[in-house]
């Protein structure tokens, strides 16, 4: 049996829970609706406060989904309730980032600036404190939207293993490569 497949969900207070007829389940929260299609054959099963997934028999593609969707379920319910928040700081002389509303303007070193729309679903607030790196703050209830922005932006000037320069996540290590030495001896 699937150790996450298994465990149940705990639903605070103020989340509502709906499935369809079709195995769409809406969520509900403090701070939006979120909705994804589950499998057809998998059963939600609602007792005292608490969503359990369960799946009909143990057929491979069954097992394969039953953790899966109990997991976006459980982030969907995490997102309405807190929340998700990501940040990302740019390294490298001369970077920055700033936004004016849902655009976010990246100067990286390349000829051009590169302007990103980010998604009405997700807040955005950049800050460059003196001193400091610029910091990227994105703010979102749902966690695979805000996951492929973080992919998209951090893909604008991937960290390079020689100096470390280029996009990251607040701290993340990045693997660092000795550059090349002298051939003289």
């Amino acid at each position: 049996m699937s150790r996450v497949g298994k465990a149940p969900i705990q639903l605070p207070q103020g989340v509502d829970i709906n499935v369809s007829k079709s195995n769409v389940v809406t969520v509900k929260g403090p701070k939006g609706q979120l909705q994804q299609q589950i499998d057809p054959d998998l059963t939600l099963d609602m007792n005292d406060g608490t969503l359990e997934v369960k799946r009909p028999t143990d057929q491979k593609r069954h097992r394969e989904v039953h953790g899966l969707y109990r997991a976006l379920i459980n982030n969907m319910v995490t997102g309405v309730t807190e929340g998700f928040v990501r940040e990302m700081e740019i390294f490298g002389v001369g970077f920055r980032a700033s936004n004016n509303g849902q655009w976010l303007e990246l100067s990286l070193g390349y000829s051009h600036p590169i302007l990103f729309r980010i998604p009405q679903e997700i807040k955005v607030e950049t800050r460059q404190d003196k001193g400091q790196n610029p910091i990227i703050k994105l703010e979102g209830i749902d966690k695979e939207l805000l996951g492929q922005v973080c992919a998209k932006i951090r893909g604008f000037r991937k960290p390079e293993p020689y100096k470390g320069k280029g996009i990251r996540f607040v701290g993340e290590a990045i693997r660092r490569k000795a550059g090349k030495t002298s051939g003289k001896k």
